[in-house]
């Protein structure tokens, strides 16, 4: 029987290699969510307050693919099936009841890489402008169901949108009361540049698309508004062919993670 006898400086090479291996290895196959820890004790700077609010300005060609209302059984996952296709990164600003109706929805586009935004609990303008404390618990509650359904303790995508937008004319007074609220609890709010009308009537696959490129000719970075409800549109039989547009047109796209 042999014996093979290996020299000091070997075996600790071997062994530094190992763990090292070990290390990647264990980097690599931690899932994307955990890249980014999104928590009531994380802050978001004013600098990146600033990158958001002046988003739709920036002449970069990045398409920012965002939807709204859900998570429902009709078409978030439907979505979620053609992004992972695609390979596009995307943000949903998630409604806070429906996510306690279809936690493993948010799960899932959490796992995959999407950013979970807030939009609200009811999505019910009476209640959310009800109070100023109205307003916060809306917020809040939202925040908890997301963190419930993802299991991260504390969670806070500090990215709010407003129901109807911010631009709406609608409780105007109120919603300017309400930045500063958004601001105290460290979180920032974001509107669209770009749209395909799928929440106003109904349209067919064809409309939709003549609206999205119609919204966003002669426009460098979109904040593209969409809706995972598929109430008024089938939002994602029209999925495919706007992400193949957008990409004929030169547009990277980004979540707000990449933020």
């Amino acid at each position: 029987m042999k014996v093979i006898v290996l020299h000091k400086k070997i075996v600790i090479t071997i062994t530094i290699l190992c763990l090292l291996f070990s290390s990647l290895f264990f980097y690599f196959s931690i899932p994307f969510s955990f890249a980014v820890e999104l928590t009531t004790n994380s802050i978001i700077e004013e600098s990146l307050k600033e990158e958001i609010a002046t988003l739709t300005k920036k002449e970069e060609k990045i398409a920012y693919l965002t939807f709204d209302d859900g998570p429902t059984l009709k078409a978030t996952g439907k979505i979620l099936d053609i992004l992972k296709a695609e390979d596009v990164k995307a943000t949903f600003f998630v409604v806070g009841k429906h996510v306690k109706e279809h936690p493993e929805l948010v799960k899932r586009a959490y796992d995959e890489g999407h950013y979970i935004a807030n939009h609200g609990y009811h999505h019910d303008n009476r209640k959310l402008y009800k109070s100023s404390d109205s307003f916060i618990s809306e917020v809040k509650n939202t925040d908890i169901e997301i963190g419930k359904a993802i299991g991260m303790e504390d969670y806070c995508s500090h990215v709010f949108r407003f129901p109807n937008g911010y631009m709406s004319s609608n409780y105007k007074a109120k919603k300017k009361e309400a930045t500063r609220l958004l601001s105290d609890m460290n979180y920032t709010y974001v509107d669209w540049n770009c749209l395909n009308n799928d929440s106003v009537k109904k349209y067919s696959p064809n409309q939709l698309l003549k609206n999205l490129k119609k919204s966003s000719k002669n426009k460098g970075t979109l904040v593209v508004l969409m809706h995972d409800t598929s109430d008024v549109n089938d939002t994602p039989s029209i999925l495919k062919d706007s992400i193949d547009y957008l990409k004929e047109q030169g547009y990277e796209f980004k979540n707000f993670y990449d933020l």
